[in-house]
């Protein structure tokens, strides 16, 4: 009724937040007391039945007292202004600062259109800066509404700054990451794809060497007179080598460890022979 009602006449209106958002049918002690005086631009009927109303803000104000709630809230208000005692060379400076983060965020962030970059750019108001970055920030309603209290425009920029300082972080990190999570991904599949062409093609010629090498451990390993449980960790170790890249420092560490497997006397012995004369006789010929 209320957005009917307006867009007929001035099309003005005040919009304040609730404190809690799940409240359908808020009260007057549900909704802060600071708002903003906006223009209705344009209403859209939508498909569903409900109503979506475009506005914009003007400037900011603050709820005396409570007129009517029927048919819709009627308050009595005070605009607020912007302080004026506070030096504009100040607010400019934080302006620009604020600037700079704002075009360091959009170009960090995947979902910020890049012609966001050209309307923060020609925004001269400071204030008008502020309040349009904080509107379009990632945060909190009670966020938002601090900001939207504080009277001094200076001190409203340094607290948004802080917000998107850290923000500006979070992208960095973010991207950081996926950076490196995606570096690391394409050198695993280059390597591997790699991997597969030098396969295909010693297939083609007519076996890899190394497959080769592991058939001829494996019928060395048959000779051997070890236990199931040896043999078992002898065909474990073969597999791992046959995943193995024959260009890396591993492959030839396990292929050592494997000719030491190998080479090893499992459950093979000597006799031995005591006699002292007789090896007294050969030390002496060998002398």
């Amino acid at each position: 009724k209320l957005v009917q009602e307006v867009y007929k006449k001035n099309k003005i209106l005040g919009a304040v937040a609730q404190k809690d958002s799940s409240i359908d049918d808020p009260e007057f002690e549900d909704l802060y007391r600071v708002g903003t005086v906006a223009q209705i631009l344009k209403i859209l009927e939508m498909p569903d039945g409900t109503t979506s109303v475009i506005i914009q803000g003007r400037k900011r104000f603050k709820i005396n007292d409570l007129l009517t709630d029927k048919p819709y809230h009627v308050a009595r208000i005070t605009p607020l202004e912007d302080a004026e005692d506070e030096p504009a060379a100040e607010s400019k400076a934080v302006a620009a600062a604020l600037k700079e983060l704002a075009i360091k965020i959009i170009r960090l962030s995947s979902n910020i259109p890049t012609e966001a970059t050209f309307a923060v750019k020609n925004i001269e108001s400071p204030s008008f800066l502020i309040n349009f970055l904080a509107s379009n920030s990632e945060l909190s309603l009670k966020e938002k509404q601090a900001l939207l209290e504080n009277n001094n425009v200076a001190k409203r920029g340094f607290t948004l700054m802080e917000h998107l300082s850290k923000e500006s972080q979070m992208l960095e990190l973010k991207n950081d990451i996926q950076t490196k999570v995606k570096s690391d991904l394409d050198q695993q599949q280059r390597e591997f794809l790699l991997h597969q062409q030098m396969k295909t093609i010693q297939d083609e010629l007519g076996g890899s060497p190394q497959d080769q090498e592991v058939i001829e451990f494996r019928e060395k390993g048959k000779k051997k007179k070890w236990s199931k449980e040896v043999a078992a960790a002898f065909e474990k170790e073969l597999e791992k080598l046959l995943r193995l890249n024959p260009a890396t420092g591993e492959y030839s560490v396990q292929v050592n460890y494997i000719q030491t497997m190998i080479e090893l006397p499992w459950n093979e012995y000597t006799k031995d022979n005591f006699n002292m004369k007789r090896a007294s006789r050969i030390l002496d010929k060998d002398h």
